[in-house]
């Protein structure tokens, strides 16, 4: 396996990551076995051979909860029925693909095989194709946190598309939502977006 380090857009590093080259898919369940949920700030993300291993950071980790919330806020708010599964790992040997969202999420009660819609946190660079890993395993949405904004991506017969607003729940406003994401006032976002809800 060979190893390769990228440094991060940001001058400040705020994530690190790791690329392995090579590796088998018994090797990738085996580091997930070994990992296991003692590690939660490590994603590991497999492209058919290429293994990237990647360490959030607090601003991450706390980007990510708080778009949970806010999503969760308009779930209740709406009546929209949901189950969140957090970031648990998704893989097909199949397909020679496998990772963690930040956040993910089926719509409905019940859990799905691959979720609906999955939330991805981009502060840096990745080493993998993570939407490429996505569209094998045949996740319909994948919403990137990216410069302050949400991009949306969609599932078509061609891989995903950008889109103004979400297929699967076209009510959400990511521009309104886009302003709540304040990390360092959690509570209060997530009750100021809860009274925008409620007006609009």
């Amino acid at each position: 396996m060979n190893p390769q380090l990228l440094e991060p857009l940001t001058t400040q590093p705020t994530e690190q990551r790791l690329l392995l080259d090579g590796v088998s898919w018994q090797q990738y369940e085996m580091m997930l076995a070994l990992l296991g949920d003692d590690f939660p700030n490590l994603r590991l993300s497999f492209l058919a051979g290429k293994l990237e291993i990647m360490a959030t950071s607090p601003e991450h980790e706390e980007l990510k909860t708080i778009i949970a919330m806010l999503l969760e806020a308009f779930f209740m708010e709406t009546r929209t029925r949901f189950h969140g599964i957090g970031a648990a790992t998704f893989r097909k040997a199949s397909q020679q693909r496998g990772l963690e969202p930040d956040e993910c999420y089926c719509l409905g009660s019940q859990r799905k095989e691959v979720p609906d819609i999955a939330i991805e946190v981009v502060l840096t660079s990745g080493l993998v194709d993570k939407l490429e890993i996505y569209r094998g395993l045949g996740v319909t949405e994948v919403w990137q946190w990216r410069d302050r904004q949400f991009l949306i991506h969609h599932l078509g017969s061609d891989g995903y598309e950008i889109v103004k607003s979400s297929q699967l729940l076209p009510n959400l406003d990511f521009s309104l939502l886009a302003t709540f994401v304040k990390p360092a006032e959690q509570f209060e976002a997530v009750m100021a977006y809860r009274d925008a809800i409620r007006i609009n």
